[in-house]
Protein backbone atom coordinates (compact mmCIF):
# COMPACT_ATOMS: atom_id res chain seq x y z
CA UNK A 1 0.00 0.00 0.00
CA UNK A 2 1.12 3.53 -0.77
CA UNK A 3 -0.16 6.95 0.17
CA UNK A 4 -1.33 9.24 -2.61
CA UNK A 5 -2.49 12.82 -2.22
CA UNK A 6 -5.05 13.82 -4.80
CA UNK A 7 -6.93 17.04 -5.46
CA UNK A 8 -10.56 16.02 -5.82
CA UNK A 9 -13.34 18.57 -6.10
CA UNK A 10 -10.86 21.28 -5.06
CA UNK A 11 -9.91 19.46 -1.82
CA UNK A 12 -6.71 17.61 -1.02
CA UNK A 13 -7.44 13.98 -0.14
CA UNK A 14 -4.89 11.38 0.94
CA UNK A 15 -5.60 7.73 0.27
CA UNK A 16 -3.68 4.58 1.14
CA UNK A 17 -4.12 2.14 -1.75
CA UNK A 18 -2.11 -0.26 -3.85
CA UNK A 19 -0.19 1.11 -6.80
CA UNK A 20 -2.21 0.49 -9.96
CA UNK A 21 -5.57 0.92 -8.26
CA UNK A 22 -7.97 2.49 -10.76
CA UNK A 23 -9.09 6.00 -9.87
CA UNK A 24 -12.70 4.77 -10.03
CA UNK A 25 -12.16 2.47 -7.04
CA UNK A 26 -10.24 5.13 -5.13
CA UNK A 27 -13.21 7.48 -5.57
CA UNK A 28 -15.89 4.92 -4.75
CA UNK A 29 -14.25 2.69 -2.15
CA UNK A 30 -11.69 4.90 -0.43
CA UNK A 31 -13.45 8.29 -0.59
CA UNK A 32 -17.12 7.23 -0.74
CA UNK A 33 -17.71 9.37 -3.84
CA UNK A 34 -20.16 6.91 -5.37
CA UNK A 35 -21.67 9.19 -8.03
CA UNK A 36 -19.05 7.99 -10.48
CA UNK A 37 -20.34 4.64 -11.72
CA UNK A 38 -18.72 1.36 -12.66
CA UNK A 39 -20.01 0.05 -15.96
CA UNK A 40 -17.55 -1.98 -18.00
CA UNK A 41 -14.16 -1.49 -16.34
CA UNK A 42 -12.56 -1.16 -19.77
CA UNK A 43 -13.10 2.52 -20.62
CA UNK A 44 -15.79 1.75 -23.17
CA UNK A 45 -19.17 2.64 -21.63
CA UNK A 46 -18.40 6.08 -20.16
CA UNK A 47 -20.30 5.66 -16.88
CA UNK A 48 -17.13 6.44 -14.95
CA UNK A 49 -16.28 9.78 -16.59
CA UNK A 50 -14.64 12.40 -14.36
CA UNK A 51 -12.78 15.57 -15.27
CA UNK A 52 -9.00 15.50 -15.09
CA UNK A 53 -7.72 19.07 -15.46
CA UNK A 54 -11.01 19.93 -17.18
CA UNK A 55 -10.94 17.07 -19.67
CA UNK A 56 -13.45 14.18 -19.63
CA UNK A 57 -11.59 10.96 -18.78
CA UNK A 58 -12.63 7.42 -17.89
CA UNK A 59 -11.67 6.79 -14.28
CA UNK A 60 -11.83 2.99 -14.58
CA UNK A 61 -8.68 2.92 -16.74
CA UNK A 62 -6.64 5.59 -14.94
CA UNK A 63 -4.30 4.37 -12.22
CA UNK A 64 -4.20 6.43 -9.06
CA UNK A 65 -0.51 7.27 -9.44
CA UNK A 66 -1.18 8.71 -12.90
CA UNK A 67 -3.47 11.47 -11.56
CA UNK A 68 -1.38 12.73 -8.65
CA UNK A 69 -0.85 16.45 -9.18
CA UNK A 70 -3.91 16.82 -11.41
CA UNK A 71 -7.21 18.49 -10.59
CA UNK A 72 -9.97 15.87 -10.47
CA UNK A 73 -13.66 16.78 -10.55
CA UNK A 74 -16.36 14.19 -9.98
CA UNK A 75 -20.10 14.48 -10.49
CA UNK A 76 -20.29 15.43 -6.80
CA UNK A 77 -17.97 18.36 -7.49
CA UNK A 78 -20.10 19.53 -10.38
CA UNK A 79 -23.22 19.07 -8.21
CA UNK A 80 -21.76 21.51 -5.66
CA UNK A 81 -23.32 24.08 -7.99
CA UNK A 82 -27.02 23.07 -7.79
CA UNK A 83 -27.99 25.88 -10.13
CA UNK A 84 -25.70 24.47 -12.83
CA UNK A 85 -27.57 24.76 -16.16
CA UNK A 86 -27.02 21.11 -17.06
CA UNK A 87 -28.67 19.88 -13.84
CA UNK A 88 -31.54 22.33 -14.20
CA UNK A 89 -32.18 21.29 -17.80
CA UNK A 90 -31.85 17.58 -17.02
CA UNK A 91 -34.51 17.91 -14.33
CA UNK A 92 -36.77 20.20 -16.34
CA UNK A 93 -36.81 17.85 -19.36
CA UNK A 94 -36.88 14.66 -17.23
CA UNK A 95 -33.89 13.25 -19.09
CA UNK A 96 -33.11 10.41 -16.71
CA UNK A 97 -34.71 7.02 -16.68
CA UNK A 98 -32.65 4.65 -14.52
CA UNK A 99 -29.96 7.32 -14.15
CA UNK A 100 -26.99 4.97 -14.09
CA UNK A 101 -25.17 6.54 -17.05
CA UNK A 102 -26.18 10.08 -16.21
CA UNK A 103 -23.05 11.07 -14.27
CA UNK A 104 -20.99 10.09 -17.32
CA UNK A 105 -23.41 11.86 -19.67
CA UNK A 106 -23.37 15.04 -17.59
CA UNK A 107 -19.60 15.10 -17.09
CA UNK A 108 -19.04 14.50 -20.82
CA UNK A 109 -21.46 17.26 -21.74
CA UNK A 110 -19.94 19.70 -19.24
CA UNK A 111 -16.53 19.23 -20.87
CA UNK A 112 -17.97 19.59 -24.38
CA UNK A 113 -19.77 22.84 -23.54
CA UNK A 114 -16.74 24.22 -21.71
CA UNK A 115 -14.52 23.58 -24.73
CA UNK A 116 -17.12 24.54 -27.33
CA UNK A 117 -20.17 26.54 -26.15
CA UNK A 118 -21.86 26.23 -29.57
CA UNK A 119 -21.10 22.71 -30.82
CA UNK A 120 -22.61 21.44 -34.07
CA UNK A 121 -25.06 18.53 -34.09
CA UNK A 122 -22.24 16.25 -35.25
CA UNK A 123 -19.92 17.43 -32.45
CA UNK A 124 -22.70 16.84 -29.92
CA UNK A 125 -23.45 13.37 -31.28
CA UNK A 126 -19.76 12.45 -31.42
CA UNK A 127 -19.22 13.46 -27.79
CA UNK A 128 -22.45 12.13 -26.32
CA UNK A 129 -22.33 8.82 -28.21
CA UNK A 130 -19.20 8.06 -26.19
CA UNK A 131 -21.39 7.31 -23.16
CA UNK A 132 -23.66 4.29 -23.45
CA UNK A 133 -27.22 4.47 -22.13
CA UNK A 134 -28.84 1.11 -21.52
CA UNK A 135 -32.29 2.70 -21.18
CA UNK A 136 -32.05 4.47 -24.51
CA UNK A 137 -32.67 8.03 -23.30
CA UNK A 138 -30.60 9.39 -26.18
CA UNK A 139 -33.48 11.45 -27.60
CA UNK A 140 -34.07 13.16 -24.24
CA UNK A 141 -30.34 13.75 -23.86
CA UNK A 142 -30.18 15.32 -27.35
CA UNK A 143 -33.21 17.50 -26.54
CA UNK A 144 -31.56 18.72 -23.32
CA UNK A 145 -28.24 19.38 -25.06
CA UNK A 146 -30.01 21.32 -27.84
CA UNK A 147 -31.78 23.44 -25.22
CA UNK A 148 -28.52 24.15 -23.40
CA UNK A 149 -26.72 25.10 -26.61
CA UNK A 150 -29.60 27.32 -27.70
CA UNK A 151 -29.59 29.14 -24.36
CA UNK A 152 -25.84 29.87 -24.52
Amino acid sequence: MSKYTLTINQKKQTVDVDSGTPLLWVLRDSLNLTGTKYGCGEGICGSCVVHIDGKAERSCILDVEDVVGNSITTIEGLADKPDHPIFKTWIELEVMQCGYCQPGQIMTLATLLEQNPKPSRKEIDDAMNEVLCRCGTYQRIRKAVAKLVEEK
